[in-house]
């Protein structure tokens, strides 16, 4: 028997004719010998009903057929008989009367439910992915993945880029997250790197003239996990030549705009908002906000250091900070079991407490800050943070990350309590200019925020010699709902201010030419201006199908101990193997 259709395109329209459908058997019912049968492909189901009174091979198939088998049956498509239409199946008006069918493969019982709600172990769920990808959900999620991916390709073609493979074995350059090694059979003691990017190359690329480039790749980074991290990821990476950050920002716009609209009907408003790091981390206290909450933050410092409050006066007097957040008109919302459980909220970010203030209806305030300071003070802080009847406040005081860091979650864990963050709301924004370098205290050194190859803001070249810290660099991510999309960089495209970037790093010249020597020899033979951005192609395809978990993206995906359950691997190897590789377990 050939397939004629897939079993969800069987609709009213073929009333009357034979169709030949495949698939695998979701459940099985028997009304007094009358079998009837969901079956079941990537598309969804039909109902395929068994008349063993037909033919022997009907009758046959029907006694002996259960769930999970493999089944091709051939009949005549009938409307259902008034009153079982099913309105919860697209398939829900007509079923099929088979007078034809055969078994193609029998299956043990399933270790858990091929349901939509299953409800079994995520581990199990993992060991038996085969199974799992059954789920209609899942299958869904995939061919939203495969809808999205054909879509990027198409738009960036019609754009003019060129995709272009770049190598998987390429070279350590240990300067970001730790690289995935692979041992060299053939140069002994010497190892290749999976890439954690294809940045080098792309920059290559631009130096030889394809000067739009693109690219959905496998990236690897050996780096500790969370409910949005893999080891192994993949990334649409795009980088173009000649164009400036606003060229290449009404690109990506299009680019996912049209992702939306394309594979979930979506429309998001044009031209993305602009936000500078500096703003963002004093608004919202971190650099992707999640604008879905109308509340910012506000410092208010400058108010204490003899205000009488001991607690945030010492804070302050050691250089620490004190920010706040106004819940317009929420008082009521939060008792005071909810208020005394706040502190639990910032705890796993450093913050001792989040001290409170409700404003009642005369004005007042109830808030144990009321009777340390005096009521002009409070008139004052009250100005700045428009506190008014009905509104209640937190403030948070120590060093300045623990201070944001605290109040950027308790944001938005305040806007989900109180009802304010509207999850079907999609707010987009450009951060832009991130510092250049960051300060690693351990190591007393400067690393690079972005990556080494970011082009400062040219702006800010002579800080290098006096405030490294205060260089701005041309970099950049979009943020939708307080997740990072994605992000890049205009790049370094001259020699010389590479090696600025080089020396700022304590990276010497012998170490730049022994990890970097290639770029450094290709920036020197004509790099026109350059710059691009990679996308978390995952991530993307997590926002668009609203899942909370990168695994339910990813076709054969790793545990949070970066381990496939599947497979066993991470697996030991065989001694001849090591030795051919020439290493040796300690």
């Amino acid at each position: 028997m050939k397939r004629t259709q897939y079993c969800n395109d069987v609709r009213a329209k073929d009333v009357e004719s034979r169709v030949t459908v495949c698939g695998w058997v979701d459940t099985r019912r028997d009304h007094g010998g009358v079998v009837f049968l969901d079956l079941r492909d990537r598309t969804g189901l039909v109902q395929i009903v068994l008349n063993p009174s037909t033919n022997d091979a009907v009758a046959k198939v029907a006694h002996d057929v259960r769930t999970e088998f493999v089944l091709a049956a051939s009949g005549v498509v009938r409307l259902r008989p008034d009153g079982n239409a099913n309105p919860n199946m697209d398939t829900g008006e007509i079923e099929v009367m088979i007078d034809d069918c055969e078994i193609l493969n029998r299956a043990k019982t399933p270790p858990f439910e091929i349901s939509e709600d299953c409800a079994a172990a995520e581990e199990t769920r993992l060991k038996y992915r085969f199974l799992d990808l059954r789920r209609p959900n899942l299958q869904r999620i995939l061919m939203l993945r495969h809808k999205a991916a054909q879509y990027v390709r198409r738009y960036l073609s019609d754009h003019g880029f060129i995709e272009v493979e770049t190598p998987v074995l390429t070279k350590s350059t240990p300067e970001g997250a730790r690289d995935y090694l692979v041992p060299s059979r053939v140069n002994k003691g010497h190892f290749f790197a999976l890439p954690q990017s294809p940045q080098l190359f792309k920059q290559l690329l631009m130096v030889a003239g394809f000067d739009r480039y693109f690219q959905i790749v496998k990236c690897f980074r050996d780096e500790d996990l969370r409910a949005d991290r893999q080891p192994e990821f993949t990334q649409i990476d795009i980088e173009t030549s000649f164009l400036d950050r606003e060229d290449l920002f009404k690109i990506m716009e299009g680019l996912i705009s049209g992702l939306w609209k394309d594979t979930v009907g979506v429309d998001l408003p044009l031209p993305f908002r602009r936000m500078s790091y500096a703003e963002a981390i004093s608004k919202y206290g971190i650099d992707r906000p999640d604008l879905r909450v109308p509340w910012e933050l506000k410092e208010i410092t400058s108010h204490f250091g003899k205000s009488g409050f001991s607690t945030f006066d010492g804070i302050v007097e050691k250089g620490g900070i004190v920010k706040a957040v106004n819940c317009k008109g929420m008082m009521e919302k939060f008792p005071r079991s909810v208020l005394d459980a706040m502190k639990d909220v910032v705890a796993p970010y450093g913050a001792k407490g989040a001290l409170y203030i409700r404003v009642q209806p005369d004005g007042s305030w109830q808030s144990p800050l009321a009777k340390a300071i005096s009521p002009e003070l409070q008139k004052a802080i009250a100005a700045e943070l428009d506190m008014t009847p009905g509104d209640i406040v937190f403030i948070v005081a120590d060093v300045p990350k623990v201070v944001n860091d605290s109040l950027a979650f308790l944001r938005v864990h305040l806007g989900k309590f109180c009802g304010v963050l509207d999850e079907k709301q999609s707010e987009l924004l450009w951060v832009t200019d991130f510092p250049l370098l960051d300060y690693d205290a351990k190591d007393k050194r400067y690393v690079a925020m972005h990556h080494p190859f970011t082009s400062p803001h040219p702006d800010d070249i002579a800080l290098f010699e006096t405030d490294p810290l205060k260089i701005r660099a041309l970099a950049y991510d979009l943020v939708l709902n307080g997740s990072e999309l994605g992000g890049g960089s205009i790049r370094i495209h001259s020699s010389d201010v590479q090696s600025k970037v080089f020396r700022a790093l304590g990276i010497e010249e012998k170490e730049a030419r022994e990890k970097f020597g290639f770029l450094l020899d290709a920036l020197s033979f004509g790099a026109p201006p350059h710059g691009g951005i990679a996308f978390g192609f995952d991530r993307l395809i997590m926002m668009l199908a609203g899942t909370e978990s990168i695994r339910d993206v990813i076709a054969f995906p790793k545990t949070s101990s970066a381990s496939d359950l599947m497979c066993d691997a991470p697996s030991a190897v065989d001694a001849r193997q090591l030795k051919d590789l020439h290493i040796k377990l300690t």
